[in-house]
């Protein structure tokens, strides 16, 4: 009867522990939606203080990386967690690297929109904004699909991914006719294109949490060839 509960009593203590690690996650991909969303927002609005503002608090999303590792490590050295609940951990840990990444990817998107800020654009900011919108939301369905462990949304996300590759190229052919056309533009026009080069980046670390949710799940990796005999 004693070990019973002694088994019992420690699940539910790993139990909670899981629950603490999935509201750190939760925190900090609400920090990096912001993040990116301000970023978008202050080079549409040429909005200097707001791009700070996404330079200044990425030391407050860092420091949230370090405290979520440090809660998984712990778990993995204290509990010996196995099968599913050594994935979901050990995808935390991945997890956690690729939100730091998008993190960084917004600080690049708000410097390139303060050298922005001052000068007029070399063209209505149409498919960047459109571009950074599909991107914003893979990240918030693989991130939906991570915490609900839905896989057929982070299939549906994986998909969307080639839509963003397809703008990035778009927007690059684009600003590159208009550089060789007229010299003048070639530095807000590369700056454009470093804009663009981060988002489709952004859409690609969505991706790879999007697969992750599919191996936690079921054990399995998604790739095109899964798609093809799926």
């Amino acid at each position: 009867m004693i070990r019973k509960e002694n088994i019992k009593e420690k699940k539910a203590y790993f139990d909670n522990e899981l629950k603490d690690l999935k509201e750190s996650l939760l925190k900090m991909a609400n920090l990096v939606e912001e993040a990116i969303n301000m970023s978008i927002k202050s080079l549409v609005e040429q909005d200097l203080d707001l791009a700070a503002k996404v330079i200044e608090n990425d030391d407050k999303i860092d420091q949230i990386e370090l405290d979520i590792e440090e809660q998984c490590l712990q778990m993995i050295a204290l509990r010996h967690p196995i099968a599913k609940n050594l994935r979901i951990i050990g995808c935390g840990l991945k997890t956690i690297s690729d939100l730091e990444r998008v993190a960084d990817h917004a600080v690049n998107i708000a410097k390139a929109s303060q050298y922005l800020s001052t000068k007029s654009m070399v063209k209505p900011l149409i498919d960047i904004p459109r571009m950074a919108e599909i991107a914003q939301n893979m990240l918030k369905d693989s991130l939906n699909a991570y915490f609900k462990g839905d896989v057929e949304l982070a299939k549906e996300v994986w998909l969307r991914d080639r839509t963003v590759d397809d703008l990035d190229k778009q927007i690059f052919r684009e600003l590159l006719t208009f550089m060789m056309e007229d010299p003048r533009t070639i530095s807000r026009a590369i700056h454009l294109i470093f804009v663009s080069n981060n988002i489709e980046r952004i859409a690609d670390h969505a991706t790879n949490l999007a697969e992750r949710v599919v191996y936690i799940v079921n054990g399995e990796r998604i790739n095109n060839e899964y798609f093809k005999n799926n």
